[in-house]
């Protein structure tokens, strides 16, 4: 498997890429430590998009909760607290 370092993968990155197509493996190394390996991906493991399972709502179509009743004014609430802080 080849080694190759960070500054090289980036300053040569499709000839590291037409290596990996040809099958090859590539172990990128950060300071001689392997932070990551690049490999081909095999043909049956392509990616499949499908529909989503069943109806679904949309977001307009989903009510929103009711609004909370409190006993205290929330923007008082807010301001006492910027008043705090001062």
């Amino acid at each position: 498997m080849k080694e190759v370092r960070i500054a090289d993968l980036k300053a040569r990155l499709s000839e590291h890429l037409r290596y990996v197509r040809r099958g090859h493996a590539l172990t990128v190394l950060d300071r001689d430590t392997p932070v990551a390996r690049v490999v081909p991906i095999e043909a049956s493991t392509g990616l499949v998009i499908r529909r989503p399972a069943g109806a679904r709502p949309s977001v307009a179509a989903v009510p929103l909760p009711p609004p909370l009743r409190l006993a205290v004014d929330p923007v008082a609430l807010l301001l006492e607290d910027r008043q705090a802080e001062e």
